[in-house]
């Protein structure tokens, strides 16, 4: 093991939680309410079911009201839709976050899109992601990207002037992170697969993030001396005799020789998501009701 620091995920987004259950009994005690987020479920895979879990236990155990809707995978789009108008008009739903993948005969961005942006704590909305980019009003900001963010601000402090390379294009974690960065006054790379000479431009970051979707793809020697590795990928692969183990899309242990700090898999930006998910959802409740919302 090299002599970067680790960054710990798991502690990190556990210290998250005590302070959101602290924010959301301060709502309770001031302004007489509590925020509740909504997860919808349409059919019944196995991941999306254990993911749906893990929300709501960790939203129960903030102190926030859980309410899950489940539907089965015939639903058509109409239906979902209908749901999804009549959770917008319910004043005692603050977050609505639709589970991904959805059936086939479901058109996702048709459903993300039906989603009232101020209750839309994915962030996915096209309202949220123009604000964002714009840099201009209060969006609601995708989980990932929000924790990587955290996280780096606890690392480093001011992120001003740092140089920031991003090896990743998704509307999800890569797009959001770059304006994320740039808000933070970071010169920003947003680099992929198809990058020219990907290697030289990994090593030129202070700061840099691999939300790539390759396992291990970014090796040690693409690190500059020092810099700041968040490694968002998940990557199951094999381990032998028929095991399969979790990897990022950094090398880990060759990068941990080089790096100032770096994320571990698993235990590093995963547990930071659902955390943020419940910050989000706080935030909306916050602004709906016109009271003064936490600083996370």
């Amino acid at each position: 093991m090299g002599s970067a620091k680790i960054i710990d995920g798991k502690a990190f987004a556990a210290g998250l939680r005590e302070r959101i259950a602290g924010a959301v009994s301060r709502l309770q005690a001031d302004h007489g309410f509590v925020p509740g987020l909504t997860v919808v479920l349409v059919g019944e895979n196995p991941a999306s079911q254990v993911y749906v879990r893990n929300k709501a236990k960790q939203t129960a155990e903030t102190g926030m009201r859980s309410t899950k809707e489940e539907l089965p995978a015939e639903t058509s789009q109409e239906d979902l839709l209908a749901l999804i108008a009549k959770l917008n008009a319910d004043p005692e739903v603050n977050g609505i976050l639709v589970q991904l993948p959805l059936p086939e005969q479901i058109d996702s961005n048709a459903v993300l899109a039906a989603i009232d942006p101020a209750k839309d704590v994915d962030g996915f909305h096209v309202v949220n992601v123009g604000l964002l980019s714009t840099g201009s009003g209060q969006p609601l900001v995708p989980c990932t990207p929000l924790g990587c963010l955290m996280m780096l601000k606890d690392q480093l402090g001011d992120l001003s002037g740092a140089e920031a390379v991003i090896v990743g294009r998704s509307n999800i974690v890569g797009k959001p992170m770059a304006q994320l960065l740039l808000g933070q006054n970071c010169t920003v790379t947003l680099a992929h697969s198809r990058t020219r000479d990907l290697p030289d431009v990994c090593r030129r970051a202070d700061i840099l993030v691999a939300a790539v979707g390759r396992p291990e793809m970014i090796q040690g020697d693409w690190v500059k001396p020092g810099a700041t590795v968040i490694d968002v990928g998940i990557n199951r692969v094999e381990a032998g005799e028929g095991k399969t183990k979790l990897v990022g899309d950094v090398d880990f242990a060759a990068a941990a020789e080089v790096a100032g700090a770096i994320t571990p898999v698993p235990g590093g930006v995963g547990p930071m998501t659902i955390a943020c998910l419940l910050a989000n959802s706080v935030t909306a409740a916050c602004r709906q009701r016109g009271v003064p919302e936490p600083e996370f």
